[in-house]
């Protein structure tokens, strides 16, 4: 069966043909996309001496230590936000609530590449400012940590962990899912770290 086609497990979502096609990602694109695009910001900022090897690797890292609080941030935050309009309800649906009320929806687990490419500039645009050319090294290990993160959600929902790190942080997020009690709580995905410094583990 296509991945472009509807099921149980992952509906509909819009009356429009092209724009559910483009809802559906495949969890390798994350790979192709942001694999070189990552390489090739820490590379060109070596390249163009903006900074040294090790200061970009080091730059690289902070890069995906702030990522992994702006992962806990934004699922706390924006992700479980729900305006008390009209359009509330779609809006909360769209953003994160098709993926609670279809957990097992393979193809709709990773960010479309509409969105995230669309956000890979806009936060590329803000470490810029902020920190200038070095600011390129800084959105490589940004980079580097969504897809951590990316990788990582996809996993814990269809892999099978050996591991008791990766068993640990399924257990951590399906009680999030599956759970009534830890619904608004147990927000990071790639890490519990942020869940135990803000208490909501």
């Amino acid at each position: 069966m296509s991945m472009f086609t509807a099921t149980e497990e992952s509906p509909r979502m819009f009356k429009s043909d092209l724009v559910d096609f483009f809802s559906r990602t495949h969890f390798s694109i994350v790979a192709i996309l942001y694999v070189p695009a990552s390489f090739l910001l820490i590379a060109y900022s070596i390249y163009a001496n903006y900074v040294e090897l090790l200061p970009a690797l080091g730059l690289a890292l902070a890069g995906i230590v702030v990522w992994t609080f702006i992962e806990y941030w934004l699922h706390r935050t924006f992700f479980h936000w729900q305006p008390p309009t009209a359009w509330g309800d779609r809006l909360h649906f769209l953003v994160h609530g098709v993926h609670h009320d279809f957990p097992r929806d393979k193809y709709r687990l990773v960010m479309p590449p509409a969105v995230s490419i669309t956000l890979f500039f806009v936060f590329l645009a803000i470490w810029f400012y902020a920190f200038g050319p070095i600011g390129l090294a800084f959105h490589g290990g940004f980079v580097i940590g969504y897809m951590i993160y990316d990788l990582t959600h996809y996993y814990l929902h269809h892999g099978k962990p050996k591991s008791n790190y990766f068993r640990n942080l399924r257990r951590h997020h399906m009680s999030h899912h599956f759970n009534k009690k830890h619904s608004e709580r147990r927000f990071g995905v790639s890490t519990r770290f942020w869940d135990r410094v803000f208490r909501t583990a």
